[in-house]
């Protein structure tokens, strides 16, 4: 069956392929901290079945104690390397979820897939303060597709040696709030990153659904702006990739076949 690609909102998203589901940075709350989400209803309960689920890096906001606990007993689970350590709450998830831990170049199978681990230019502490225990990590899905799912990453130099040939990309685009640190891709940093990369067709996440509270009503163009900003850059710095916008919940069957 073709790659079927869901966007559940933020990082998260369900990647089947070769009817192996794999799920990325869960994130199934509608507060965390100081966000609310603002946009698309919760994800339903079928969105946490997966065969896999990959964590990107250690930010609560992709690697969710909480969401977690609501995968299923036995669900394969790959984190970076150290994450256990670095997250005691984690390792009270061990006796129902199967961690591995990766580093980049790492490669898991699935069932019928190969997951491959690849480096990411993003702060991967748990914390703002700290030592760096585990890397960003961004991951590679191959089965009839080669799918790549960015995680939370910078532009870097031989960011496309290092992901290798994809089919299918999945990039932040935006974030959280107003302003965007090193380590993370805007609109014209993910199309340029979506021109080194030259897929067959990109998905545009992280982006439109967590926002701080009471800041979406004094800047909301910076929360809802970034998916149809990176279409237009995308247009003219990549026009041969086809941009599949997705609203929350909403899936696609790119094309992958070249």
């Amino acid at each position: 069956m073709p790659v079927e690609v869901t966007w559940w909102g933020h990082a998260t998203c369900t990647v089947e392929d070769s009817g192996v589901r794999v799920l990325t940075d869960p994130l199934f709350v509608g507060r965390l901290a100081h966000l609310r989400r603002r946009r698309g209803e919760l994800p339903p309960p079928e969105a946490t079945v997966a065969e896999a689920v990959l964590i990107s890096h250690l930010h609560s906001d992709h690697l969710h104690l909480a969401s977690l606990a609501r995968l299923a007993p036995g669900t394969r689970l790959i984190v970076p390397h150290g994450a256990p350590r670095a997250v005691p709450g984690l390792r009270r998830l061990q006796n129902g979820l199967r961690i591995v831990e990766v580093a980049p170049g790492d490669e898991v199978v699935v069932e019928d897939l190969r997951v491959r681990a690849v480096p990411a230019a993003h702060d991967g502490r748990r914390l703002p303060v700290g030592p760096h225990r585990s890397p960003a990590l961004g991951y590679v899905i191959q089965g009839e597709a080669r799918t790549y799912f960015a995680g939370d990453t910078g532009l870097f130099d031989g960011m496309a040696d290092a992901v290798g040939p994809v089919d299918v990309a999945l990039l932040p685009v935006g974030g959280w709030g107003p302003f965007l640190g090193h380590g993370h891709l805007n609109p014209e940093r993910a199309a340029r990153a979506l021109a080194a990369l030259v897929p067959r067709s990109a998905v545009p996440v992280h982006y439109g659904t967590y926002w701080p509270i009471g800041m979406d009503a004094i800047r909301p163009h910076e929360f809802h702006s970034p998916g149809d900003e990176f279409v237009r850059k995308a247009a003219r710095l990549a026009p041969e990739v086809a941009v599949h916008r997705l609203g929350h919940g909403e899936s696609v069957r790119p094309e992958v076949a070249r």
